[in-house]
This record gives C-alpha cells, structure tokens and sequence, in this order.
C-alpha cells in the first residue's frame, strides 16, 4: 500500500471529520516552526482528548501523518460501541439522546471510518497485550521516512494523579529510538507537543491550546545499559512535555 497516494485520496475526508471533531473550538498554536517538515519523525504527546487530540494533529501538523490507535477502532461494532460510551460519558443523557437520533448517519460514518482507517497507514495497537507488532510497523514507516505519532494516555484526564493531563510516558518511543539507531544508525528526531483543552467534551466550545517543542534525539541520551538508556530519554521526553504543558496552563 502506497501510505502517501491513500492519505492524499483520503484528505477531503480526513479534513471534513477534524472539522466536525473540532466544532466550536479554535486552535491557539505555539511554535509551529518546529515541526520536522520531512525524513523520519517521532511526534510525541499528552492525550486528553481523546480523538480531539488526533484531529488537532491533522489540523496544524505540515506533513501527512500515521498514529497509532486503539485496535477497537478497526472493527466497526468495537468502534461503535467506542463512540456509544464517549457520548454518555461526556454528554450524560445528552449523549445518549445523540447517539439514538444521529444512529442513521453516526453507523455508516463508523462503518466506513473503519473499513477505511488502515489504508492512511494507521497502525492498530492491543492496549491490554503486547505491542511489539505495532513497534515494528513504526520502525518500518520511520525508515520510509514517514513522521509518526505516538500519543502518551488513553485519551482521559486522570483526576486522581499528580498531573491529571499528562499520564506516565511508555517505553517504546524510547525504545524505537533506540532500535534504528543501533541496527541502522538512523537517528530520529522526536517532536514533544502539549495539547491542553481537548478534554472539553465533544460540541462544546473553548481554546485548544497547543505548544510544540524543539525536536529531541536519542543521542544526547545514550548510556551504557539498553535499559538506562531507554529510561533517560523516556523521562526527557515526559519531562519535556509537561513543561511545554506548564506553559501552556500559564498563558
């Protein structure tokens, strides 16, 4: 599958539903010149919002880009119910009013939405499973040069934890750094974004703030031990994040 050729077919639509994931909302963007504009890329974030947070990507991000998702997503009735349970979470009974009256246009949007969402090159990931499959994938559209997103949580704020916006950052961000570095001495850039304000629910209207950072590599990180290593630059990376996120919070 040619990823570029599908993502171009696809855009009129892509750009259609981030339009409607964003109604009501306008994007305050902070430093959109540090995008890698081309060659391989790790975007990496906090994840509030849910599917906001991949709608702003697509809005404000200058290249085509492939994330990671749930693997639910791709089967239409997992998706569905996905989106059953996000509307009465958010909306309360609201939500399920809108869930019974947009079912004749709501089902055969996730039907196609999943029918459709491998061919942009979206790579489904097991949440409660391993995930050295999705690792794969992601090594082999960095090493096509492909920009890649790597969302850090579930999507939810975390009311009970130190920072409700910014959960514990994984391993494999770090790891696949790691990884075409030694095997192929490729070296990515890894692009740190703070997204603040996509936890407002769906139609409601507010500011999405969002902070991108200065790109980060894995050079600057290496230790002796694969272990310290992919630990050193996992927390840079969180580090790095939540200060963008501090400044956001203040502006």
């Amino acid at each position: 599958m040619d990823f570029e050729f599908e993502f171009k077919r696809f855009w009129p639509v892509i750009r259609t539903l981030t339009d409607i994931s964003l109604l009501g909302k306008k994007i305050i963007l902070k430093g959109k010149e540090n995008f890698i504009k081309s060659g391989p890329n790790i975007i990496v974030g906090n994840h509030v919002g849910s599917f906001k947070d991949i709608a702003v990507l697509f809005k404000i991000a200058p290249r085509p880009i492939i994330f990671t998702a749930n693997k639910m997503i791709f089967n239409k009735n997992d998706l569905n119910r996905l989106v059953r349970n996000y509307l009465r979470h958010n909306l309360k009974k609201f939500g399920e009013l809108l869930d019974f009256l947009s079912g004749p246009v709501k089902i055969p949007l996730v039907y196609y939405i999943s029918n459709n969402i491998s061919k942009v090159g979206t790579i489904p990931v097991d949440l409660s499973g391993k995930k050295r499959t999705a690792v794969g994938k992601c090594e082999q559209n960095l090493k096509k040069k492909r920009a890649i997103v790597l969302l850090q949580g579930k999507g939810l704020v975390k009311e009970d934890t130190s920072n409700p916006f910014i959960s514990m950052f994984k391993r494999g961000p770090s790891i696949i750094c790691y990884n075409l570095y030694k095997k192929d001495g490729l070296v990515v850039p890894v692009t740190p974004v703070a997204i603040l304000g996509t936890q407002k629910p769906f139609l409601t209207p507010g500011k999405i703030r969002v902070s991108i950072g200065k790109p980060m590599n894995i050079l600057d990180y290496i230790e002796d031990e694969f272990t310290q290593t992919i630990e050193r630059f996992k927390k840079a990376m969180e580090a790095q994040v939540e200060s963008l996120l501090l400044e956001l919070v203040r502006l």
